[in-house]
C-alpha cells in the first residue's frame, strides 16, 4: 500500500515512548503511548537515565503495536518521522536510532521533527480530522502558545507554500509553566506529574485567597543586549524579544515556598506525601478524594490561588501578543493545555475578543507520536528528508 500517504511517527523526547500512524497528515490510524509516570513518580520528576532505559524497553513493542492497530506493515509506509529535539539527549537517541534503522531497512525516507512543532501540529491534526481533510485554515497564520512541563513559548505560525514557518514571539526565562506545577505539587506532598493534581484540587479552594502577582519583566541594562544567563538563553535570542511577552515562573514557585514556610505547612505536606505515596499504608493508586482527605482548606486555597495566577499570566501575555500582532486565530497546545481552568478562561476571553481559539484533544495535548507524524506530512510533500547522520539536539530551537 505504498503511496497511501502513511507516515509512522516516533516520539521519545522525555518520559513517554510513543508511535503512531497518520494518513495524509489528517487521519490518525493508530496512536500508542507507553508512559513512564510510575517509574518517575517516586522521584517527583523525570530521571534522565531511567527514562532512556525505559525507552529502550518499550520502543520495539510500541512501534509494533502502532502498526498492528493501524492494520498495516512496515512495507505499507511512505515515510518515518522522529523527534530529534528538544528533549533529553539519551531519550531522543533511542527513538532516533530505531527510526533510522527502520528507515534504512525499509528504504524509506526519514523525516526529523522538532518536538515543539509537533505540539503545534497536534492542534492542526485535530482540526483536520474533524473536517475530514485539509482546512482552509491551513492557509491562515496563527499565534501558537506551547505550554508544557518543559516549554512555555509563543510563536507566530505562518503557512507559506505548503510549509509552516515559525517566528518566536515570547518564551519563559526560567521555569516552564508545567514545571512550576510539578514543583509546587512536590512541595505540597502531591504526586507527579503535578498538573493534574493541582487542577483537580484547585476546584475545592478559593482562587483569590492568596494574592500572587507577576511583575513586568524588564530589560537588564547590564547585559548590553546579550541574552540573560538562564537555561533559556541557549535556545532563544531572548534579548531580541518584547519583554511584554516573556514569562517567568520561578518567582511564583518561590512565593509558594515562602507561604508554606510562613504558615508552617511543611509538616502537613510531608505527612500528606507519606499518607498518599511513600508510607507503608499508602494506597496503590491514590485518587483526588484520597488527597482531599489530607488537605486542609488553607492548602486548597493556596493551590487554587497558584493555579489562578499562572493561568492569568498565560492569558494576559497570549492575548497581548495576539493584539500586538493582529492575530485573529490562537492555537494552544502542550501538556498544560489539558488544564481545565486554562481551557475555560482562555475560551471565555477569546469569545469576548471575537478571536478563534483551538485546543488539541486531551490525548493529543500530552506527548504523543501522532503530532510528530502530522508535522512530518508537509516535509514529506516537499521532500525535506533527514540525512543519514541525524542525531539528537537536546536544545533544538524552533523559529527565530
Amino acid at each position: 500500500m505504498p503511496g497511501a500517504d502513511l507516515v509512522l511517527g516516533i516520539e521519545s523526547s522525555c518520559d513517554e515512548t510513543a508511535a503512531a500512524v497518520v494518513q495524509h497528515g489528517s487521519h490518525t490510524l493508530s496512536s500508542v503511548v507507553a508512559s513512564q509516570i510510575a517509574t518517575h513518580a517516586r522521584y517527583g520528576g523525570v530521571v534522565p537515565e531511567l527514562a532512556s532505559r525505559e525507552h529502550l524497553r518499550a520502543i520495539v513493542p510500541v512501534v509494533r503495536a502502532a502498526l498492528t492497530q493501524a492494520n498495516i506493515t512496515l512495507g505499507d509506509l511512505d515515510a518515518i518521522a522522529v523527534t530529534n529535539g528538544p528533549g533529553l539527549a539519551g531519550a531522543l537517541l533511542v527513538g532516533i536510532a530505531y527510526a533510522k534503522s527502520l528507515a534504512f531497512a525499509q528504504n524509506l525516507p526519514l523525516i526529523a521533527v522538532n518536538h515543539l512543532e509537533g505540539h503545534i501540529h497536534a492542534v492542526l491534526l485535530n482540526e483536520r480530522s474533524m473536517q475530514d481533510g485539509e482546512l482552509p485554515l491551513d492557509t491562515e497564520p496563527a499565534l501558537a502558545l506551547v505550554v508544557s512541563g518543559g516549554h512555555t513559548h509563543l510563536y507566530l505560525a505562518s503557512p507559506i507554500n505548503g510549509m509552516w514557518n515559525y517566528t518566536l514571539v515570547g518564551r519563559t526565562l526560567d521555569d516552564a509553566a508545567g514545571e512550576a506545577f510539578d514543583k509546587v505539587a512536590k512541595l505540597l506532598g502531591l504526586g507527579y506529574p503535578g498538573g493534574p493534581w493541582i487542577d483537580s484540587l484547585a476546584l475545592h479552594g478559593n482562587p483569590r485567597s492568596v494574592p500572587f502577582a507577576f511583575s513586568q519583566i524588564k530589560t537588564k541594562l547590564h547585559l548590553a543586549g546579550k541574552p540573560p544567563r538562564t537555561k533559556a538563553a541557549v535556545t532563544a535570542p531572548i534579548a531580541d524579544l518584547d519583554t511584554h511577552f516573556l514569562f517567568s515562573f520561578s518567582g511564583i514557585k518561590t512565593a509558594v515556598l515562602r507561604y508554606v514556610e510562613l504558615h508552617n505547612l511543611r509538616p502537613e505536606a510531608e505527612s500528606r506525601r507519606d499518607a498518599l505515596f511513600t508510607g507503608p499504608d499508602a494506597p496503590t493508586c491514590p485518587t483526588v478524594e484520597d488527597a482531599l482527605a489530607h488537605c486542609d482548606q488553607l492548602t486548597l486555597d493556596l493551590i487554587a490561588s497558584f493555579q489562578y495566577a499562572v493561568v492569568g499570566d498565560l492569558m494576559k501575555k497570549t492575548f497581548a501578543a495576539a493584539e500586538s500582532l493582529g492575530a485573529t486565530r490562537i492555537l494552544v497546545t502542550g501538556g498544560v493545555a489539558a488544564n481545565r481552568e486554562l481551557r475555560l478562561r482562555l475560551n471565555a476571553e477569546a469569545a469576548r475578543r471575537n478571536l478563534r481559539l483551538s485546543f488539541p484533544t486531551l490525548a493529543l495535548s500530552t506527548d504523543n507520536a501522532a503530532m510528530i507524524a502530522a508535522a512530518a506530512w508537509p516535509r514529506l510533500q516537499a521532500r525535506q528528508f533527514a540525512s543519514a547522520d541525524l542525531s539528537a539536539d537536546p536544545s533544538l530551537a524552533l523559529g527565530r
